[in-house]
């Protein structure tokens, strides 16, 4: 049988697919089969947990748990031989072929008279790699498309008009851009940078990433918006609203979350009052990703069950704080400081002077998931001391509680 193939998109809402195997193949196979609609009959010996569970929990999905039998294939539009018998899965094609049904045979490609492509879906393409039945050939051509749509490296923008079936960017996304390292950036968060007319990037925004953008791009820095006798919140929202309006796609890159500790909801409400658009893309919070990737988890099994992240912007006892610092230190849990640097000591003492142990451990991450990561381990008694003596400026995180010892 020639190796040669026909690129075709079957559409199978509604339509019987017969899958023949319960295994690994099959468990792989129904997820798009059932994203497409079709109705598809499971036909197996034996089933993995995940291939009963769409029988259980999918209406498009019945598994029927007995031997391959030719009538099965009566009235199917598509087929796939996915058992672990070479003859079960021969006869499987040959009822097929008499039947004029396309069938893929999953043990030998070539055996059969259709072969499933690699693919994945991007922003209302599908995309299908075949190299004649050479799966991870064409499984790891697939995987470096769908990197370089990510990454921009390949860009559909040019026939990006508004057709149907196209997706067409606009309004504002707020994307957080994670907590520093550019490859924890999330993959929607990356993949709409990559489409974007103008940034408005934050200081803590990664920088690589901006250094990836083609030169076309309009990169603003949020911090050097010109304010005016404008509040600064109110100036990044005029240029965000500005650009919007005037039909660029604007991506609003923040460091870590957007909704942890920074303005991203006053950004979504000042957007929606003007009638502009947003899609909120949430990031790697630095409150939970610092810490991990510095070797600390915030919480562990009998060690504590709670983690509580606090803004530092405000000193205890200050007129605007809306944290209960007594309650803090009553708590056995770990307790993780953002923009925290420049008032530690008043922070460590409201902590003591709460009850919270002297002994307790700190751990303080400066520039964390970076090249420039510096990491220094104190005691609530002593860890002001050390953060000046070492120089120690924002940002940075702080970590207080027993976990805060791991890795030391």
């Amino acid at each position: 049988m020639t190796d040669n193939a026909y690129l075709v998109g079957l559409r199978l809402e509604g339509r019987k697919v017969v899958v023949v195997g319960g295994g690994t193949v099959a468990q792989r196979r129904l997820p798009l089969l059932v994203a497409a609609g079709a109705d598809v009959h499971v036909i197996t010996l034996a089933a993995t947990p995940a291939v009963e569970a769409f029988g259980d929990s999918s209406a498009t999905v019945t598994v029927t748990l007995r031997a391959f039998r030719d009538e099965d294939l009566d009235g199917a539009w598509y087929a796939l031989a996915a058992t672990d018998d070479p003859e079960v899965n021969a006869a499987i094609v040959a009822g097929a072929d008499r039947r004029r049904i396309f069938c893929v045979r999953a043990d030998v490609a070539r055996e059969g008279t259709a072969v499933t492509p690699a693919s994945f879906e991007y922003e209302g393409l599908s995309v299908g790699v075949l190299a004649s039945g050479e799966h991870r050939r064409s499984a790891a051509i697939r995987s470096a498309i769908h990197e370089a749509l990510q990454q921009g490296l390949i860009s559909d923008r040019e026939r990006n008009t508004g057709a149907e079936g196209v997706t067409v960017h606009e309004g504002v996304a707020l994307v957080g851009g994670g907590p520093g390292d550019p490859e924890l950036i999330t993959v929607r968060g990356r993949r709409l940078l990559a489409n974007a007319d103008v940034v408005v990037a934050d200081r803590l925004a990664p920088p690589e990433l901006l250094a990836e953008l083609p030169p076309h791009v309009e990169v603003i820095d949020a911090a050097k918006i010109p304010y005016g006798r404008a509040m600064a919140q109110e100036a990044i929202n005029d240029v965000l609203i500005d650009r919007a309006k005037a039909g660029k796609f604007v991506v609003r890159l923040k460091g870590g979350d957007p909704f942890v500790f920074a303005r991203g909801y006053e950004e979504v409400i000042a957007c929606a009052e003007a009638g502009v658009p947003v899609t909120v893309v949430p990031g790697v919070t630095s409150a939970i990703g610092v810490p991990a990737l510095a070797g600390v988890p915030v919480t562990h099994r009998h060690i504590t069950h709670e983690f509580v992240v606090v803004s530092g912007h405000v000193a205890p006892g200050h007129p605007e704080s809306l944290v209960n610092w007594d309650a803090l230190a009553a708590m056995s849990g770990t307790i993780v400081l953002l923009m925290a640097v420049e008032r530690i000591e008043l922070f460590a003492q409201a902590l003591l002077s709460g009850g919270r142990p002297a002994d307790t451990p700190v751990m303080v991450v400066q520039h964390g998931t970076t090249a420039a990561q510096r990491t220094v381990r104190a005691t609530l008694t002593d860890v002001a001391e050390k953060v000046r003596s070492e120089g120690i400026r924002p940002p940075a995180i702080i970590v207080i509680g027993a976990v805060a010892a791991f890795g030391s």
